[in-house]
């Protein structure tokens, strides 16, 4: 690598882009996330994502190994913010279980529907089932487990069955995960309302 006035010279890039302030590997996940989410990511090749990130195919293996990579990291960040959340209010005894449940049902659905681009929708992708994206699976189950614990805690969680608390969280967790197709419908919906309408059902669902 050399350098050009005192200046250190890097890989060059395939096209100029406006400084983003971004890093290297944040712009391939911006870029990752656009076209994952509008082409579809059997359609989206690595010279596309390098390209709409700014940079030469080959500097982008500097920084990331490929697609698979850029997809699971994509996925985990819809789950990761929300379980340190949710450990927050797990650790939280001085409200009422009801209380945190429906905040972390909020918080939850304005993380899957407020970003730039429905990054939820790339969960139903057959490719998420391979064992590459086994660290995005055991983050949302640890999430899953959240919910349960927190349902079971509420007065009518606690009054049920073990069974019937694994349907009720299932029913509840698959709630706030749908809410992607139906925030899909209808995207100018104001997310602080959706959200606060989904939690308010996700706790019918849930008895309380």
């Amino acid at each position: 690598m050399g350098t050009t006035g005192g200046r250190r010279v890097g890989r060059p890039r395939a096209a100029q882009r406006p400084d983003s302030g971004l890093s290297p590997r944040d712009e391939l996940l911006a870029a990752a996330a656009e076209l994952f989410t509008t082409r579809g990511y059997a359609a989206t090749t690595t010279r596309a994502v390098a390209e709409r990130a700014g940079m030469r195919q080959a500097s982008m293996y500097h920084y990331v190994s490929g697609k698979e990579e850029l997809l699971a990291d994509l996925l985990e960040s819809t789950v990761t913010p929300s379980l340190a959340y949710a450990r927050e209010l797990l650790a939280d005894d001085t409200s009422p279980a009801e209380e945190r449940l429906w905040e972390l049902c909020r918080t939850d659905v304005e993380l899957l529907c407020g970003g730039s681009h429905n990054l939820g929708g790339l969960y139903l992708l057959p490719e998420v089932r391979a064992d590459r994206f086994a660290g995005f699976h055991a983050v949302r189950a640890e999430l899953k487990d959240a919910y349960r614990q927190l349902l079971a805690a509420t007065p009518a969680g606690g009054a049920l069955a073990k069974s019937e608390l694994e349907l009720r969280t299932d029913l509840l967790f698959g709630l706030i995960e749908g809410v992607i197709l139906v925030h899909r419908s209808d995207p100018e919906r104001p997310v602080s309302v959706f959200a606060e309408a989904t939690a308010d059902a996700a706790l019918r669902i849930a008895g309380v």
